[in-house]
C-alpha cells in the first residue's frame, strides 16, 4: 500500500502531541477523502493513536463544561453555610473523613504573590506542582477540595502541574481560561497580549469570545487583546519559559511582542511611538537582569531610536 502524500500537518519535527493537535483541528473541518486517508495512515502508530485519544478526551471534557461551570472570579467569602439539605449525609461523611489523620484530604490553600521588576521566585505548591513566577507578576493561588485555580492578574508564570484527574487545574487570565490535569506550561498576561505556551502534555485554552484551542507540546497561542486575533506557532525545544534561565534568545520576533515581554523586567515600561514600529522583526538576546542593554542595542539592530523620558520610561521612535 502506498503512503499517502498528504501527511504534513505542521512543521517538520513536531512532537507527537503537536501532530495530534494539528490532526484534531483538521478533522473538525470536514476533511476530504485524501486527508482522511492520510489521517488513517498516521493513526496506525500506537503512539499516535494514544495521543489523539488524549486530545479527544480533553476536548470532550472542555465541551462538557458550560460557562457557569467554569471557575468564577473569587468573591469575598460570606459567613453562610454552603451545605444544601440534600447534601447533609455527604457533609457528615466528609466531616468524619476529615477528622481522621489519613492524609488523603486536599488542604485548602490561598496565597497572593506579587513580584517586582528584578524578582523571580519558584515555590512548591501543596499538590506537588512546581510554580515559577516571573518579574512584575501578580498572581493568586486558590486550591480547595474540588479544583485548583491560579488567577493571573498580570505578569508571567510557568507551572509543572502534578497530575490529579479529580482536581483539574484552571488558570484565569481576565476572561480567558486554561484547563489542565498534568502538564507543564507557561502563561504571560499584559495589557496588550495573552500568551500560552506548552512545554509538555496538553492544555485546553479558551480565549475570551473565541472557540477553545487544544495545545500540545511546544505549541504556543498568542492573543492580541486589542482585536482578539489569535496567532499560533510551534516553538523550538527549550524555548518555553526560557526566562527561568535569565536569558532569552529570539529570532524574527515582532518588536511589539518583544517590548511587551521586556517590560516585565523594567520598573518603567518601554513605549512604541506608533503601531507600525511594532511590526518590525528583530533578532537578538535579552538578559532579564539587564533589560536596558537590549534597549540600547536596538538602534544598531533595527531602524529605531530610544528616547528616554523624564519619568523613567523609554519611547522607541522611527530613526
Amino acid at each position: 500500500m502506498n503512503v499517502p502524500h498528504d501527511l504534513t500537518v505542521g512543521p517538520a519535527g513536531d512532537s507527537v502531541d503537536a501532530q495530534a493537535a494539528a490532526w484534531f483541528t483538521r478533522n473538525r473541518r470536514q476533511p476530504g477523502p485524501a486527508t482522511r486517508r492520510a489521517f488513517e495512515w498516521w493513526l496506525r502508530e500506537p503512539e499516535h493513536a494514544k495521543a489523539y485519544q488524549a486530545f479527544e478526551a480533553l476536548w470532550a471534557d472542555l465541551e462538557g463544561l458550560r460557562p457557569s461551570q467554569r471557575p468564577a472570579a473569587v468573591a469575598p467569602r460570606k459567613p453562610v453555610s454552603r451545605w444544601r439539605p440534600a447534601l447533609a449525609t455527604a457533609a457528615a461523611l466528609l466531616c468524619a473523613v476529615l477528622a481522621l489523620p489519613l492524609g488523603t484530604s486536599h488542604a485548602v490553600h490561598h496565597q497572593q504573590i506579587a513580584t517586582q521588576s528584578r524578582d523571580m521566585r519558584t515555590l512548591e505548591l501543596p499538590d506537588g506542582s512546581t510554580l515559577s513566577v516571573n518579574a512584575n507578576t501578580q498572581l493568586r493561588i486558590e486550591f480547595d477540595s474540588q479544583q485548583r485555580r491560579l488567577i493571573l492578574e498580570r505578569g508571567q508564570f510557568y507551572v509543572d502541574v502534578a497530575p490529579d484527574k479529580e482536581r483539574p487545574l484552571w488558570v484565569q487570565a481576565g476572561d480567558a481560561t486554561v484547563r489542565v490535569v498534568g502538564t507543564g506550561f507557561d502563561v504571560r498576561r499584559s495589557d496588550a497580549q495573552l500568551v500560552v505556551s506548552v512545554a509538555h502534555g496538553q492544555v485546553a485554552f479558551a480565549p475570551a469570545n473565541r472557540a477553545p484551542l487544544l495545545l500540545g507540546a511546544q505549541q504556543q497561542a498568542a492573543v492580541d487583546l486589542a482585536d482578539g486575533a489569535v496567532r499560533q506557532q510551534t516553538l523550538a525545544d527549550g524555548q518555553v519559559a526560557d526566562w527561568r534561565t535569565g536569558h532569552l534568545s529570539f529570532r524574527n520576533r515582532d518588536l511589539a511582542s518583544l517590548v511587551d515581554e521586556l517590560n516585565l523586567y523594567r520598573p518603567h515600561p518601554v513605549l512604541l511611538a506608533n503601531a507600525r514600529l511594532g511590526q518590525i522583526k528583530v533578532s537578538g538576546h535579552l538578559d532579564t537582569q539587564d533589560p536596558d542593554a537590549l534597549v540600547n542595542a536596538l538602534p544598531a539592530l533595527i531602524p529605531v531610536k530610544a528616547v528616554p523620558l523624564a519619568d523613567g520610561r523609554i519611547r522607541l521612535e522611527n530613526r
